[in-house]
């Protein structure tokens, strides 16, 4: 006699909405998922596992959840959302004005480059990259933390994953 083969049990709508709110709450804040993921979102799960892989609302990326660590990971639009959600300095790494426009087309943010950051920025979080006018310019991953960001002269201090420029080209 074989073994029966194993089903995999689906989530259903609303538990996956309240599972990726819960992660969004407790990676950027409490009330954060209300606000990244309304109701009116559209989940893309994986065929394969079930799993959400990514959020979108009409028609906008906001956000993909990474398979390894199960952190969200945020598109212009997650970012754009926070950045209006969040008072300054929150999540934000600050860049001089000089080199907006680099970043914006999506070059990473280098330590020199640094000009303020949030105090609770760890490596491996996301950030908000911003110009000392606190205009939006990308969103990345913090490689290193808030101390070294300010310290350092030299080095990767926020890879970016997109700019706002590269939406437009």
């Amino acid at each position: 006699m074989g073994r029966k083969p194993e089903t995999k049990r689906f989530m259903s709508r609303k538990e996956n909405l309240r599972q990726i709110r819960y992660i969004a709450d407790y990676q950027f804040g409490e009330g954060v998922g209300r606000i990244l993921f309304p109701d009116s979102i559209k989940l893309i799960i994986s065929p394969k596992t079930g799993r959400v892989r990514q959020i979108t609302d009409q028609g906008l990326r906001i956000a993909t959840i990474k398979p390894a660590s199960g952190w969200l990971s945020l598109s212009i639009e997650g970012a754009k959302r926070l950045h209006e959600t969040f008072e300054f300095p929150k999540l934000r790494v600050v860049v001089m004005n000089e080199v907006s426009d680099f970043i914006a087309e999506g070059k990473n943010v280098f330590a020199k480059h640094v000009m303020k950051v949030d105090e609770n920025i760890r490596a491996e979080d996301e950030v908000l990259v911003v110009n000392e006018d606190d205009r939006l310019l990308a969103t990345g991953k913090a490689i290193l933390g808030s101390i070294e960001m300010l310290n350092f002269d030299r080095g990767v201090a926020v890879s970016v994953r997109a700019g706002v420029k590269k939406l437009k080209s």
